[in-house]
């Protein structure tokens, strides 16, 4: 083996070793979560933390869709204005916009105020969580080493703040990239395949075109049947139809035939199969599984307090600077003063030019 082939080679094994065997010994990790799909995923990293020895507490609501207690974890409920009956009368509601009809203009403005009222009521929670003294001052005491937090709802960041502790923010992304203009730490890219795709008999696979649900079908390279319902679902499954590996319904004028004609494309157009086959083959090249890549970060914070070496530049800049006024400002002035500039050679120009004519009829 030539030498510039073994020296990265080398290194980059010395790298996964030190990413295998060098770990945090007994970090305190406070978890709050965002109830639903993000759970899902969230949960598969906490577990893992708690695996590697880590003191992991999750901090959930008495009411909630998916959060439930664990042996892998502790858990800590706290209390909220709202039943189990209210919640799922919410989430019915978003339900109801979403699959009963398609989406008009005026449909628009009640899938908000859906939305809102939704919203609304995981932020009543999270006002009773922040209000409820005796359980703050229980947690401020325990001394946690880091919060890893949804961002998708700023309860976590708030208490983090609170407590004066770095946080691991666990998304995607959130609507108009918000999260890139708020982030202040890592947040760690990490999914988790889950289940029935990875069967070997699988031929297909039917989705609403979640994230969750794209990378499932990719990872275990089986072809998508996409039903896209809402959020970025329909830009989801506009990206795999246009890489060849999916087929896309109509969710609200759905037929048992077209179900079959899609599927029967899939399952017997050979192409399909190969070309999710070369996004399985690239998507898992990789030096590092993503879940072990979410726990190094996390151990990460917590091993350096902290990582201030990290935090964009950007967080020391003025509100003016931030928005770039002065920036503008200047190619403003510049602007103006190239007009101005113009105009003036213009008025002279035309000055010198009416001043010729009127002197040659004066000679006359």
């Amino acid at each position: 083996m030539s030498s510039a082939l073994w020296f990265p080679t080398l290194g980059l094994l010395a790298w996964l070793c030190c990413l295998s065997l060098e770990s945090v010994q007994g970090g305190k990790i406070l978890v709050l979560p965002v109830d639903g799909s993000h759970w899902l995923s969230m949960k598969i990293l906490v577990k893992e933390l708690s695996r590697r020895g880590h003191d992991v507490l999750v901090v959930v609501p008495e009411c909630s869709l998916l959060m439930k207690g664990s042996d892998s974890y502790k858990t800590e409920i706290y209390k909220v204005p709202y039943t189990k009956d209210d919640l799922d009368k919410s989430i019915n509601a978003l339900k109801d916009g979403a699959f009963l009809k398609p989406p008009s203009i005026t449909d628009l403005f009640v899938n908000v105020e859906r939305l809102v009222n939704f919203t609304s009521m995981q932020v009543k929670g999270c006002e009773s969580l922040l209000n409820n003294h005796p359980l703050m001052t229980r947690l401020r005491e325990e001394g946690f080493d880091l919060m890893l937090t949804d961002p998708f709802l700023p309860c976590g960041s708030v208490l983090a703040h609170m407590f004066s502790i770095p946080t691991v923010h666990f998304l995607r992304g959130l609507p108009c990239e918000l999260e890139r203009r708020a982030n202040q730490c890592p947040a760690p890219p990490s999914y988790v395949p889950v289940a029935f795709s990875a069967h070997p008999k699988a031929k297909a696979f039917m989705t609403h075109g979640g994230i969750y649900g794209v990378y499932e079908g990719i990872c275990n390279a089986v072809p998508m049947l996409m039903f896209p319902l809402f959020g970025d679902q329909g830009d989801n499954v506009h990206r795999m139809v246009s890489r060849g590996v999916a087929e896309k319904l109509n969710m609200y004028d759905v037929t048992a035939e077209k179900v079959v004609t899609a599927l029967n494309k899939i399952i017997h157009d050979k192409s399909y199969k190969e070309k999710i086959m070369e996004m399985y083959a690239i998507h898992l090249d990789r030096p590092v599984e993503p879940l072990d890549l979410a726990v190094f970060w996390t151990e990460f914070i917590i091993k350096h307090k902290g990582a201030k070496h990290l935090r964009i530049a950007a967080h020391e800049l003025n509100w003016i600077q931030y928005h770039s006024l002065d920036v503008i400002g200047f190619l403003v002035i510049i602007l103006l003063t190239v007009l101005f500039v113009t105009f003036k050679c213009c008025l002279f120009c035309t000055r010198k030019c009416f001043r010729k004519g009127t002197v040659k009829k004066k000679k006359e």
